[in-house]
């Protein structure tokens, strides 16, 4: 569900992090009359996009229902696994959605472009609007802290651009039966992870896995803060001079320059959209033990083989040492409005109706093609005390000890050859394959550093 994270994460994970592959497009809506709660009184059809990921398209259908019956605002609904196919050529020429749902740290980085292009709209009033249907405001229904991010204030003007979507923490995924079958102890120091990876070498099974590089997105953001805090992390997503040189940007190299060569051999050509789930499908196999994801990953592999006894397990990134801090990243998708919709106003009420309580209800009963519970969980105040089951797991994460790591790299203009996946996280394969040096990753880093700190927005 997250590709680049997907979020490779997937999102996502996914995961992305976020992940879909393949797939058609759906359309929904039926045509209304609006009741002038948002159109000015006259019929109004806005256009809302959004990704099909393994939360399926269903869920967008009824929210899109629910808002027609509501506003009176009839809604053109596009959902697609590659969305970025469906509506990059129309955009190309002009022709915008009203409403986009598509999150950062995708391959064709489709949200980043707009963002470096300052092309979209601003929607800082969103957070005062009242929810369609409700006597709340917006800003009162969000969790805090998900609107001061550069997630979704990109360019660190107090103005919100992108709304907060579909929140997971992410982590280390596992089989937890496996290590109970073991006697084995989930390391909460990366020391006792390299002490448990020669371990399991000696049974044949790899230390770890990833589903794509794009999930290195969360990963290295969660080890950022576990190595140096939030001042670190802060000053190297803003590419101050001489970060990467310095002994906490060394501790990050190292320590996925390590975990590389422990690394299950064949992951590097199964990381792609296509074969990603066989890098998942390594750690219900007892092939691997960890790989980073979301928690879109029960859904995603609801239905894959497993071995007897296969129990998910969820931890954050450990500790760099003794009593320091095991960082869980929360990824979130974002929903945006191009600069150039023709129907501002009306999108801002769709968005402001993500967080009533009626579509908060709708996507967290998601499921995917197959039947399986696929939950998408807004953040909004309170939401995971109405969770069970595995997800009740991994919302408390944060319960458990783990710290919440939470950001991005800021945002700037764009160059033409370089982006954040390219130089920071996509370099893991060929650690991992051994055809690039720990030296040669850094060196790319440094370069593409200083040249994104002169294009800071």
């Amino acid at each position: 569900m997250k590709k680049f994270l997907a979020l490779s994460m997937a999102a996502v994970m996914a995961a992305s992090l976020l992940a879909g592959c393949g797939g058609s497009g759906s359309g929904s809506g039926s045509s209304a009359v609006s009741s002038g709660s948002a159109g000015g009184g006259a019929a109004q059809t806005i256009k809302v996009a959004a990704i099909e990921t393994a939360y399926g398209s269903d869920m967008w259908k009824e929210v899109a229902a629910a808002f027609e019956a509501e506003t009176g605002i009839h809604v053109e609904l596009t959902t697609d696994k590659n969305l970025e196919d469906v509506i990059g050529p129309a955009m190309k020429a002009g022709n915008y959605p009203d409403v986009v749902h598509l999150a950062t740290g995708r391959e064709d980085a489709l949200t980043e472009t707009f963002i470096k292009d300052n092309a979209l709209l601003d929607i800082t009033d969103v957070l005062s609007m009242t929810v369609p249907g409700e006597s709340a405001k917006v800003s009162d229904k969000i969790a805090g802290g998900f609107t001061e991010t550069s997630l979704t204030n990109p360019y660190g003007d107090g103005k919100t651009y992108l709304a907060p979507m579909f929140y997971s923490p992410c982590g280390l995924f596992y089989n937890a039966g496996l290590f109970e079958e073991k006697g084995w102890s989930v390391p909460t120091t990366w020391d006792e992870m390299w002490e448990l990876g020669d371990k399991a070498a000696e049974e044949g099974i790899s230390l770890f896995t990833y589903p794509t590089t794009g999930y290195f997105d969360a990963f290295f953001y969660a080890l950022m803060y576990s190595v140096g805090g939030a001042e670190f992390f802060d000053k190297a997503t803003h590419y101050e001079e001489g970060i990467w040189d310095t002994p906490e940007a060394q501790t990050c190299f190292d320590i996925v320059a390590k975990l590389a060569s422990y690394t299950e051999p064949t992951t590097p050509a199964q990381a792609n959209d296509q074969d990603f789930t066989k890098n998942q499908q390594l750690v219900l196999d007892n092939k691997a033990l960890f790989m980073p994801n979301g928690t879109w990953i029960v859904g995603e592999m609801a239905k894959a083989p497993r071995a007897d006894g296969f129990k998910w397990g969820m931890t954050a990134l450990p500790a760099v040492e003794d009593g320091g801090d095991g960082y869980s990243y929360t990824w979130f998708e974002q929903a945006w409005i191009p600069a150039g919709a023709a129907n501002p106003d009306a999108a801002k009420q769709f968005i402001a109706f993500l967080y009533s309580d009626v579509a908060c209800e709708i996507f967290a009963s998601a499921k995917n093609a197959d039947g399986e519970p696929t939950p998408a969980i807004q953040p909004v105040l309170n939401i995971a005390d109405k969770l069970e089951g595995d997800n009740q797991l991994f919302y408390s994460i944060y319960d458990n000890g783990a710290k919440a790591a939470m950001g991005n790299f800021a945002a700037t203009d764009a160059i033409e050859g370089l982006d954040i996946r390219t130089v920071w996280f996509d370099p893991v394969n060929s650690l991992v394959a051994g055809t690039m040096t720990e030296q040669q990753w850094i060196d790319g880093v440094k370069d593409a550093s200083d040249q994104l700190r002169g294009a800071l927005k």
